[in-house]
This record gives C-alpha cells, structure tokens and sequence, in this order.
C-alpha cells in the first residue's frame, strides 16, 4: 500500500539528511496523507503552533504528493510555493527518484496531467467557486494553512463597488443618469456622516440600503456592468429579513478624497463552501485551528462533514514561560493603561542585561503609538515602531497583523510583551456586523466567532517564542478573572507559569538558550 511505501521511503530519507530539522511526527503525517489519497477520504491535521510556524511538516506531504501515482493539488500562498518548488519537492524528487511533472499557475494544465499543480488559494477558491467548474472532479486537493481560510474565503466572495463602477454604470444607463447620479451624492451624503473610527469603515444603515434600493428599482439588472450585477445578487438578501441569509454590507471612505467604496459579503459560508469538499478528497493542514482534535467549530464554521482529524501538539521542549500578573487592572478601564505602561517598562529594564529581540504586542490603535513615544524616549533607536529594521537587542512595538505578517523574517524574540488578548473589538463594524447575525441566529456569539478567533491569533503571534522557551507577559488580567481564562491557559500550554519577575529571570532564560 501506498501508506507503506511511503513510511518506509520517508523514514530513509529523512535518517540520511544530517542536520534536517526534527519534527517526531513526519511518518504519522504523511501516512495519514498517503491513507487520505489511497481512500478518497477527506483530512483535518492541526501539525502545531512550532511546527506551523517553521514549516517543517511540509516534507511529510510533499513526499505523499510525489508518491503518489495519479494528480494532486497543493493550494498554498505564494511564499509556500516558492518554499516547496525550490527547496521540499527538489530535494525529495531526488532521493525518491521520481520524476512528477510539477506545475505551478492558476489553471488546469489540462489533457491527462498527472503530476504536481501549484496553486494559490485565491485561484483555487475562485475556480471552485466559479458557475462552471474548472477542475475535474476527484482531484486530492492539500491546502495548506488552513489558519486564514476564513480570510481567503471572504475576501474572495466580497462583491466591492468603487468610485470607478459609478462611472461604469452611468455609461452602461444613460437614460437614468440623473438616477444615478442623485443616488451616489445621497450616498455620499449619508456615509460621511458617520463619526470618524480607527477603521474607516461602516455599516450600511436602513436609510443607506433604501437609497441603493431605489436604485436599483429603476435600473435593468440584465443591462447593468458585471460589478453592478455581482452586488446585487448579494444586495437582494439584505431585504430578505432572513438571519441564515443576510450579509454583511458596509462601506469604506477615503475621507479626504470624498471618495467610498461599497462591500458586501455572506456571513454564512458553511453553505456555499460545502459543495466544494464533496468534489474531491480534501486534506486541511493548519497549525493550533481547536483545542479539540475533531474541531467541531471550525468544521461547522466552513461546512466540513465527516473526516479523519488528527492534532498534533507542541513538545515540552518547546514550553514558554508565562507571566501573568493578578492585580493588574482589566483592559476596559481607565486605569489599565498607565498600568500597562509601567507593567512594559519594568519588563523591558529588566530584559536589557539579556540579548534578544523584545515584541511588545498593541491591538489598540492609540495605545500602541503611545507605547512607542513612552519606550522610544527612554531606550532610543532600539525601540521600533512596526518596522524590521531591528537592533539585536530591538524593542518592537507592533500590533498582531503586522506581527503575523513579519514573525517569520525577525529574529525569535526572548521577551513577548501582550496588552490584551486578540478578542475581535466590537468597535469594528464588520465584527459587531457578524456578532449581531449570531445573535438574530440564537447562537453563542462570543464561544463560536470571538474567542476562537482570539486563541487562533494568540498561539500563532507566541510560536516564535517557543523555539527558545522564551518569556511571554500576558497583561489581561481576564485570563485569571474570567471563566474563559481556563481555556486561555490550555490554548497556550505547553507553559510554565512565572508568578514573580526580578532580572535572574532574563539571564537564566539567555543562559539556557547560549549555544
């Protein structure tokens, strides 16, 4: 069998690589994937938030993938891509002595290919997601990364007017330019009304949908521009009253330009992603998606059936120290930033005598540039503001999507500093968007969209940390006030917990780490 031959292939390879990076799992994995092609049966692996975030499960798929005899799929970003072309699938087509075809683009190679297709998730979402299929069925598919489904996913179905498809469309109607044009000054009437926020982004109100209602009622839909067309098929939904259907609608505004964009996208997507999975054999791989191996809420977030689930956990090797003080005040009161303030220039003094990058960890916009002027006066160019041009012994001040971003050219940090949990802000329109679907649906809105999404955020932002068991600062007391703490603390394991902090603590870590 397929499971077998590629154990034993694997196994070989991976005794002869002096020096190759150790992962104890790489037979499991690529058994699993073996067994998920051979069978036709779909597969969930989390690999880890270590493993995720250096990559190293890669050679245990690749090499399924090439022993395989028929055609695979690998969806993956751009920057995987380049990884597996230039570096896994060379390397193993080597030692294996196979000689696949390897493909990379975002289109069918068509005829009777039987090698190794390259593609993006946005190309493979968009021909998956395409009236007519673009792929032959029953291809097994591996995505990779499946930590930002949701954001390909939406970003993807998110249907976007711009100022640019006005003109379009008083082309396309000429009869009913004064229509139109009334519309759009109502519009941006209306929009710029909106209070000024961190986002610059807003709901659609009910006189706002009425306005682009209007419209619509005095336009030929068949006649109307591509751009138009695609609105309107979601639009449409925003009457229905139906909380299973409605989408999210908002608008962006650029607001010295006065100029807005219109956005709308389904908030459900369990429905229109499940046909997908039934076309072919799926293996998701993603790094911490549930604290649970058969990720219930993720399965039932993205309209995944029945299938082999298997997670993978980070070794005790790879156990942070944790720092969680208990009398800090809580994230949503006026005191808690001057206590935050000094909680991180205590934290920085005493890391100074250690080598190593130190990440201070701001979701709130204001606060994090505040953070940077307070750290900057007193420890100079050292202290950067979301930049990589970083001293050794940097200081960066960054908020969690340009960490994500970033983490894997930047040093491991010896010290993470965290304000606040990643829980979405309710500030943001589109977050307070779909929390109100959760709750015209009845559902647990905080269990099944917020807090997933936190602890998602949180293992993935710590996981450089782990390659040298460096310190994490976690500065929201909820974690120890609040029932969900619990799960805070289990997300983030494996740990041990730090109830003091005096300089000893910074040296030992550096000693432990010296080579």
């Amino acid at each position: 069998m397929i499971e077998a031959e590629v154990h034993l292939s694997l196994h070989n390879f991976l005794r002869s690589q002096a020096g190759f990076p150790s992962w104890p799992h790489h037979l499991t994995m690529a058994r699993l994937v073996a067994r998920a092609l051979r069978l036709e049966r779909s597969a969930l692996i989390q690999v880890g938030a270590v493993c995720g975030y250096q990559g190293r499960y890669r050679t245990s798929f690749v090499a399924s993938a090439l022993m395989w005899p028929g055609p695979v799929i690998i969806v993956a970003p751009e920057d995987v891509q380049q990884r597996l072309t230039k570096v896994e699938i060379p390397r193993l087509q080597q030692w294996l002595q196979v000689s696949k075809a390897i493909r990379t683009g975002d289109a069918w190679p068509g005829g009777e290919f039987q090698g190794l297709l390259l593609l993006s998730p946005q190309a493979w979402l968009k021909a998956q997601l395409a009236e007519k299929e673009e792929f032959p069925s029953g291809i097994p598919t591996i995505i990779d990364g499946v930590d930002d489904l949701e954001d390909w996913v939406r970003d993807q179905l998110t249907v976007t007017l711009e100022s640019s498809d006005w003109d379009q469309l008083m082309l396309a109607c000429p009869n009913q330019a004064e229509a139109i044009r009334s519309a759009r000054v109502q519009l941006t009437h209306e929009l710029f009304q909106h209070p000024a926020n961190p986002y610059e982004c807003y709901l659609i109100s009910q006189q706002e949908v009425e306005i682009l209602s209007h419209l619509y009622s005095v336009l030929e839909i068949t006649d109307l521009p591509d751009a138009w067309q695609k609105f309107w098929q979601q639009f449409q939904k925003v009457n229905a009253k139906l909380a299973s259907s409605s989408p999210l609608l908002w608008a962006t505004i650029a607001r010295r330009q006065g100029l807005f964009s219109l956005h709308c996208v389904p908030i459900e997507i369990a429905e229109i992603l499940s046909p997908i999975w039934q076309r072919q054999p799926v293996v998701l791989i993603g790094n911490t998606l549930e604290p649970e191996t058969e990720a219930p809420i993720f399965r039932q977030r993205f309209g995944l059936g029945e299938l082999t689930c298997l997670k993978f956990s980070d070794s005790q090797t790879e156990a942070i120290q944790l720092y969680v003080p208990y009398q800090l005040p809580l994230p949503n009161t006026p005191e808690f930033q001057a206590a935050f303030i000094h909680k991180v220039r205590t934290l920085v003094c005493l890391s100074a005598t250690s080598p190593g990058l130190t990440v201070v960890l701001v979701g709130d916009v204001p606060l994090k540039a505040q953070v940077g002027t307070i750290l900057a006066s007193e420890f100079g160019s050292r202290v950067q503001v979301e930049k990589t041009c970083l001293d050794e012994n940097g200081i960066l001040v960054t908020g969690w999507e340009f960490w994500r971003e970033h983490q894997a050219y930047l040093p491991a940090p010896q010290l993470i500093v965290i304000a606040t949990l990643p829980l979405p802000s309710l500030e943001n329109p589109l977050v307070a968007g779909r929390v109100a679907y959760y709750k015209r649906s009845h559902q647990d809105w905080f269990r099944l969209y917020l807090l997933p999404t936190a602890l998602n955020e949180l293992q993935r932002a710590i996981a450089p940390a782990r390659e040298n068991q460096g310190i994490v600062a976690l500065l929201d007391s909820r974690v120890v006030n609040r029932s969900y703490g619990a799960q805070v603390l289990a997300a983030l394991s494996p740990l041990a917990r730090i109830n003091y902090l005096d300089p000893s603590l910074f040296s030992q870590s550096s000693q432990d780490n010296s080579p």
